[in-house]
């Protein structure tokens, strides 16, 4: 009995000093409210504030009315592709998930692994805003092979300045 009862004592010791000083302590609001922004800023795009869009470039998108007068069409970004065994065709086409603005396009044959060439991207409608939801998807095919699919996305080679893969051929079972 007496154990129990020092048990007790020795619980209500460590729990009342923590129940004492939470209830002494003035009352705060648990719930924050985020401080409101200055007039005319509230509307913002997030992407206009990131440091690696140059400056005003955010919404200049890429047109046929004027070409070449973008800064996203006078990035050069590297192309490489290879693979095991070479002499593989590459095909890359365009794949957006925003088609009214940045259109799929078909196909287009670049030529045989291994591959590389330095180029911009000249997709119709693409800014840097929006380019996060554009891809470039690769496939490579070769006769004997299954075809190899890759897709990469278009704001992440802008910033890496490449774009770049290897495909292992899977032969095909016949």
């Amino acid at each position: 009995m007496k154990q129990q009862i020092s048990v007790f004592l020795l619980i209500l010791a460590t729990v009342f000093p923590a129940i004492f000083i939470t209830s002494c302590s003035p009352v705060k609001s648990l719930r924050r409210t985020p401080p409101r922004p200055a007039a005319g800023t509230y509307n913002a795009s997030p992407y206009r504030q990131d440091p690696t869009i140059m400056a005003g470039e955010a919404s200049n998108a890429v047109s046929r009315d004027n070409p070449g007068q973008t800064a996203l069409e006078r990035t050069v970004i590297r192309w490489y592709f290879d693979s095991d065994p070479r002499g593989a065709r590459i095909y890359w086409r365009v794949v957006s998930s925003i088609p009214a603005v940045v259109k799929n396009t078909n196909e287009t044959y670049l030529m045989t692994t291994p591959f590389e060439e330095t180029r911009s991207f000249n997709i119709l409608g693409l800014t840097y805003e929006n380019a996060r939801d554009v891809q470039i998807e690769i496939k490579v095919s070769k006769k004997g092979y299954e075809d190899q699919v890759k897709r990469f996305n278009v704001r992440q080679a802008i910033d890496q300045q490449e774009i770049s893969g290897f495909f292992e051929m899977i032969a095909k079972e016949e």
